[in-house]
Parts: structure tokens; C-alpha cells; sequence
């Protein structure tokens, strides 16, 4: 039934937008969007992230602002610029009108459809959306032969020169899940120049009363306090600007990429890693640092990123890769490539006129 609630339009304000809509399985359960559009085409100011996975997150959203599947469930039903309903009782009340959910909840819970077995059911389908088994996951198990030559420099290079393992990084406990994340939050620079962060915060401090997460939900999606990050919900200093590290799972096929989904390919993703310390700004995480790392390097990065793809994306991660690639050598915004390469070489003098 969770699943049945979560591809439902009617929990929408409309009737037009159900979980699936910014989480579609076809994409990994991403929607393929820098920011997600909701209602009435209302865009958002946050990516979508996949939910493959979502069972292991100590806290749910990029800002963390709640921790269980349940209480996430529940924040886009009502949210004005996601699914819009006026109120999650008035989404209940649409599937109750519907004689089918009537018969399923009550058979399901043994009582009428309510707020918390809705919530609970959609919550419990997506514990169900684990994804493991990639060719990474066989290659440490000891299959030698399981990713390529590039993708082995590059798990290499993951835990030392690139630094990625100091966010990413595996398991205490070999034996757990190995999840690529440390469930915490860093500020990494980006947004940082499109928006005047300082006085954000002031302006978060003043209009919205700490705690109140209905407003908190809406800053974070409708406005430009989105980019505060985990600070909108600890009013914390050391949190303006910061968002959840994501798990790298299927990361190749879950872009665009971060929290504003600014960065299209895994090339431009390490291009702002490579200059590490870019994009300063007083809130910058401490492990922030230029990399130096030339350009075969970042393939060999990329190329282990590809290999945590599950197999039931192996075709989607195919085609995405091929596209990466083809954009990665035409449209690099952010690659330092001086650093990368080296000291650009002299431009002959123009001709005389």
C-alpha cells in the first residue's frame, strides 16, 4: 500500500504531483532536475535526492530538519512549492473517499484510513528501496577483475590524494553496509557567491521562530534563506551554509549534483573539489583544500564513482556515462586548469596592425 500512496497524485493539492513525481524509479528515484518543480510548476530551490538508500540516513532532507522516514513522508504533502495539500488531513480525507485505500487500510491496520498509517505505509515502502550489489561492492569482496584499471586508481586516490574518503568514507565496521557517507553536515562552498549569506542568516533569525518546522520546510524549498542550509534548523553558526553528505551509491545516475544541483556532471562536481579553497567564505568546512589533481586523475575518480552503480542501473549508468564524458570535454566551467595542467602556455604577441 506504501508504494500504491506513493505514486498517488491525489495527496497533491491538485490532483498533479505524487512522491514519484520528484522521485521516479526510472531515475534511480531523482528526477533528472537541478531543482525539483512542484505544484502549479512551482520550482524549489533544493534537488531532489534519491531514496535508494534512505533507510540508513540518521536524518532525512539535505538540511537534516527531521529523522525519520515518517516525519519526511509527511513535509512535501503540505509543503506549498512541493505537493500543496492545504493540510495532510485534507490529503487523508481524498484517499478515503477512494473505496479501494478504504478496504487495503483496513485489512493493512485493521482500522480507517488515517494520518499515521498513511504516513507509515509510504514511510515502509521506501525502507524496502536498498540498492547495493555494484561492481565495487564484488571487487572488495576480492574479485580483481570486478571494476577497471582506472576505477581501482581511482578508489586509490578516493582515500588519499582526493580526500573524498574524509566525508565518504567506509564503515567503521567492515561488515556494516558501507554507504559512502558520515551523516554529517559541511559547508563546501557552493551557493555561496549567488547569495549575501550573512545577512540570510540575520533575516532567518528574525522571521522564522526556531523550531517551527512547517516555516523552516518552506524557507528551505520556496525562498533564498534555502541556501542557510543546516543552520535554519540549529541556528548554529558553524552551520550556515551546510548540507548533508550524501551517499555515493548510484551517484553517477542521481545528478544533477548537491544541494541546488548546480553541478551537472561528476567531472564539474570534482573540478570544485580540485580548488578546494575556490570559493571561501567564513563558514568553510576545514577540509576544504585545493587537490592538485591533474586531469587523468579526475577520470580515474569518476571512473570508481561510476562503478558504485547497481546493476538495475547498469543501462542508465551506461548512457550517462557516455554523456558525462562527451560534456566533460566541451563544458567545464570550474576547472583549474592551471592547477590541473599546469602553467598555461605563452600566447604568441597579436600581429601587428
Amino acid at each position: 500500500m506504501g508504494q500504491k500512496l506513493f505514486f498517488e497524485p491525489r495527496l497533491s493539492g491538485d490532483g498533479t504531483v505524487a512522491c514519484a513525481t520528484c522521485h521516479d524509479p526510472a531515475r534511480a528515484f531523482t528526477d533528472g532536475r537541478p531543482v525539483s518543480v512542484g505544484i502549479q510548476g512551482r520550482v524549489g530551490q533544493r534537488n531532489a535526492p534519491t531514496i535508494l538508500n534512505a533507510l540508513y540516513n540518521k536524518h532525512q532532507f539535505w538540511d537534516g530538519r527531521v529523522d525519520t522516514l515518517e516525519q519526511q513522508a509527511a513535509l512535501p504533502i503540505t509543503n506549498p512549492f512541493e505537493m500543496g495539500s492545504a493540510s495532510i488531513g485534507d490529503a487523508v480525507s481524498r484517499i478515503t473517499s477512494d473505496k479501494n485505500y478504504q478496504t487495503r487500510f483496513m485489512q493493512a491496520f485493521g482500522r480507517a484510513v488515517n494520518e499515521q498509517d498513511m504516513l507509515s505505509a509510504i514511510a515502509e515502502y521506501e525502507r524496502t528501496l536498498a540498492s547495493f550489489d555494484s561492481p565495487f561492492d564484488h571487487f572488495i569482496a576480492g574479485e580483481a577483475n570486478a571494476i577497471s584499471e582506472s576505477a581501482k586508481r581511482g578508489w586509490e586516490l578516493f582515500n588519499t590524494k582526493a580526500r573524498c574518503n574524509l566525508c565518504h568514507a567506509l564503515a567503521d565496521n567492515q561488515r556494516d553496509v558501507t554507504l559512502f557517507m558520515d551523516n554529517d553536515f559541511h559547508n563546501i562552498g557552493v551557493g555561496i557567491l549567488r547569495h549575501h549569506v550573512g545577512p540570510l542568516a540575520q533575516q532567518a533569525e528574525r522571521e522564522l521562530a526556531q523550531g517551527n518546522l512547517p516555516a523552516v520546510d518552506t524557507a528551505a524549498i520556496g525562498s533564498d534563506l534555502s541556501v542557510l542550509g543546516r543552520f535554519l534548523v540549529t541556528r548554529e553558526q558553524e552551520d550556515i551554509a551546510s548540507f548533508k553528505t550524501p551517499g555515493l551509491r548510484n551517484v553517477l545516475v542521481t545528478g544533477p549534483y548537491f544541494h541546488d544541483g548546480s553541478m551537472e556532471t561528476l567531472w564539474d562536481v570534482m573540478d570544485h573539489y580540485n580548488k578546494g579553497d575556490g570559493i571561501m567564505n567564513p563558514w568553510l568546512d576545514k577540509d576544504m583544500q585545493p587537490l592538485a589533481l591533474m586531469e587523468p586523475e579526475i577520470d580515474d575518480v569518476v571512473a570508481f564513482l561510476a562503478s558504485l552503480t547497481s546493476p538495475q542501473y547498469k543501462e542508465l549508468g551506461d548512457r550517462e556515462y557516455a554523456r558525462q564524458v562527451a560534456l566533460s570535454k566541451v563544458s567545464r566551467s570550474q576547472r583549474d586548469t592551471q592547477r590541473a595542467f599546469g602553467p598555461k602556455p605563452k600566447q604568441p604577441p597579436p600581429p601587428p596592425l
